[in-house]
């Protein structure tokens, strides 16, 4: 083994606290394969940290598709769509890590305010020169060695490293070496544009003929395109993306909703109480009782 890789061990996993306690971790070491994809992208009220250890895959964030290499880490706040695409062939290694702490220490707000900074950037992707892999890695490596002993301790010491972690991918921030890739031809670097305008103008009026005009291409290309490369229709793509908001609206605020259906872009409360039930298998007010019934913050919807 290199000497800056993770240590991995299939099928592995490392677990402190629930994901409804204020402090826990989940690390997951497992494989995914092409098969397996996700169909659409998914939220959670927690952090999210992606490191892929085999040669590519890539990972789309908020509709914006981005390119993985080897070791890259890809850094999610919490309530930002995303999924993880594998190409077709074997499965790909890689390590996930769920996560959760307090951040109003008294005295360290404004540290780890900067340690998180990371996590909001447009483009959360951190690629690392090989030399410097090693402090980043290291912390991981020695919470992994750690897990498989037991102590009183260890959730105190597993808190403990990770901080060291965040912090060493914070002082490394100005060595990322992370570009955007063109990823495929010109009209999937179109398709993926238009993606990502729909995340972020999903509650604006979105019409086939007004994306093409946006876009310079033609309705009848455009909606055939569309559905070869997202898998979905493209009014099928904009309704996933504004039930995917509602639902986080349902979930972490008391608006009413009536006003969700409004802030999501849906023209009536009838359209978007049938749309949301078609997508969701439950209407908007049993989906917000069942959240609350289940006392979890996050989301598991068909995968």
């Amino acid at each position: 083994m290199l000497e800056s890789d993770l240590l991995y061990e299939q099928g592995y996993s490392v677990r402190n606290n629930t994901p409804v306690d204020p402090l826990f971790y989940y690390f997951d070491y497992d494989q995914r394969s092409h098969d397996i994809n996700m169909e659409f992208q998914h939220f959670h009220d927690f952090y999210e940290i992606h490191i892929l250890m085999d040669s590519r895959a890539t990972h789309i964030i908020d509709g914006n598709v981005c390119a993985l290499q080897q070791y890259d880490i890809v850094l999610l706040r919490p309530y930002r769509m995303h999924k993880t695409q594998y190409p077709e062939g074997p499965p790909f290694k890689r390590l996930i890590i769920n996560f959760a702490m307090p951040k109003d220490i008294p005295g360290l707000e404004n540290a780890y305010k900067s340690m998180f900074l990371s996590f909001w950037e447009e483009i959360p992707i951190y690629r690392l020169p090989k030399e410097l892999r090693k402090a980043v890695f290291d912390p991981l490596n020695a919470i992994f060695t750690l897990s498989h002993s037991t102590s009183p301790l260890n959730p105190v010491l597993i808190h403990s490293l990770f901080q060291q972690f965040l912090c060493a991918l914070y002082q490394r921030r100005d060595q990322n070496s992370y570009v955007p890739e063109e990823i495929g031809n010109a009209i999937m670097q179109k398709i993926y544009s238009i993606t990502a305008y729909i995340h972020s103008h999903y509650n604006s009026e979105l019409s086939l003929d007004f994306l093409a005009k946006e876009f310079f291409i033609s309705s009848y290309y455009l909606s055939h395109q569309f559905k070869l490369i997202t898998g979905s229709t493209l009014t099928e793509y904009i309704q996933m993306t504004r039930v995917r908001n509602a639902q986080q609206l349902l979930i972490y605020t008391r608006l009413k909703i009536s006003e969700i259906a409004g802030q999501c872009g849906f023209n009536s409360f009838s359209q978007f109480n049938r749309i949301f039930n078609k997508l969701s298998g439950v209407s908007p007010s049993e989906f917000r009782k069942n959240q609350i019934t289940s006392n979890t913050a996050s989301t598991t919807l068909s995968y």
